[in-house]
């Protein structure tokens, strides 16, 4: 495996890169690989979304899932008078 060297790595950067690698309990090394796969979308960023089942089991458009929150956010209010 090859071995890079980066010099004039800003001093902010630096900061948030040990910031980073503390949190995760990782070193610098892993924290800076971790971040370069995930730039070159080589690594893992976000979940990966299945619509392979939505004609089967169907998909609500973006009206329908706010008709629903709403209706389900009225059903969940809370009536004060029969909380006394």
């Amino acid at each position: 495996m090859k071995a890079i060297t980066i010099r004039n790595i800003p001093p902010e950067l630096q900061e948030k890169l040990e910031e980073e690698s503390a949190a995760a309990g990782s070193s610098v090394a892993s924290t800076v690989i971790r971040l370069l796969l995930k730039a070159a979308g080589l690594g893992p960023s976000r979940p990966r979304l299945f619509d392979d089942l939505d004609e089967l089991a169907g998909a609500w458009s973006d009206e329908e899932a706010d008709a629903f929150d709403r209706i389900v956010g009225e059903q969940r209010s809370i009536d004060p008078e029969l909380w006394r």
